[in-house]
């Protein structure tokens, strides 16, 4: 068993978490990947900045606006508080809209952005472990970890607030070990960031069916992932809201590559292709 602390430190008035240094590496990371992208094809590499800005601000509104829905407007001005699928929904409308400002076709876009997604999120959930935020349930595995400090705290109350009953015997107080679920999902979305990176450049589907491909991925995972978590929304037959989301997520994905994947190749536009009049260098 092992005991994580958050990290988190004060620079001058501000504290700095390890969730918010996750995150911004996330965003780096992301458009260090999307430029690289855009250099193996000779365009315009100013485009991944596009992304990554309206990715940032539309993103972090969606995630808190869909957290505020959950806990209520008291909940508005709260620390924290980000909801991934609220993110996400309002990434992909960040995004949408740079693509559209560019005048880049939307499936271009996705297929630039799918093999980074998975990339982003394993680092972001890098940050919910550092912080204890996102946990799994109570567990005697070799590998579990307490968080007597975590979002909440892994004490036997703690975890009664999730709607699990303290164990025969055991105080409120104690700190009990749960599984490292934000480790499980650092390690699946690292796998599949991986198995898009190599398929990036995939012969034979259309331009943005890997787009499809992440959606899947990233449905099944979080679906499979949530039965550990401890949660309190387990409202659907004993499922979470998550996992009601993922479902969909799923055949959203089923249906965006089936629509895609015969399309052919889609041309960058003319935004993107300015890049092509200069020669970089890898």
């Amino acid at each position: 068993m092992t005991t994580v602390y958050p990290l988190k430190f004060q620079l001058g008035p501000l504290e700095i978490t390890g969730f918010g240094i996750m995150m911004m590496a996330a965003f780096l990371v992301g458009g260090w990947l999307l430029a690289r992208q855009l250099r193996e094809q000779k365009l315009n590499e100013d485009y991944a900045g596009d992304i990554v800005f309206g990715a940032v601000i539309v993103s972090i509104i969606g995630a808190k606006l869909w957290y505020v829905g959950l806990h209520g407007l008291d909940s508005l001005f709260s620390r924290g508080g980000l909801v991934w699928y609220g993110g996400f929904l309002g990434g992909c409308l960040g995004v949408t809209l740079a693509s559209l400002r560019r005048k880049v076709p939307v499936r271009f876009t996705a297929q630039l952005v799918a093999p980074v997604l998975p990339a982003a999120y394993a680092l972001g959930r890098v940050g919910c472990f550092m912080v204890g935020d996102d946990y799994g349930v109570a567990t005697n595995v070799a590998w579990g970890v307490k968080f007597p400090q975590g979002i909440p705290p892994t004490t036997a109350a703690g975890l009664a607030q999730f709607g699990y009953p303290v164990p025969a015997g055991t105080s409120p107080t104690d700190v009990l070990a749960v599984h490292p679920t934000q480790l499980y999902e650092v390690a699946i979305m690292t796998a599949v960031f991986m198995l898009l990176w190599h398929w990036r450049r995939k012969a034979g589907w259309g331009t943005g069916a890997l787009f499809g491909i992440y959606l899947v991925f990233a449905g099944l995972e979080r679906f499979a992932v949530e039965f550990l978590r401890a949660k309190d929304d387990r409202f659907f037959g004993g499922m979470t809201l998550a996992q009601v989301t993922s479902l969909a997520i799923v055949a959203i994905g089923v249906f965006w590559f089936l629509k895609m994947k015969n399309l052919g190749e889609a041309a960058p536009g003319e935004y993107l292709s300015r890049g092509k009049a200069v020669s970089r260098e890898p």
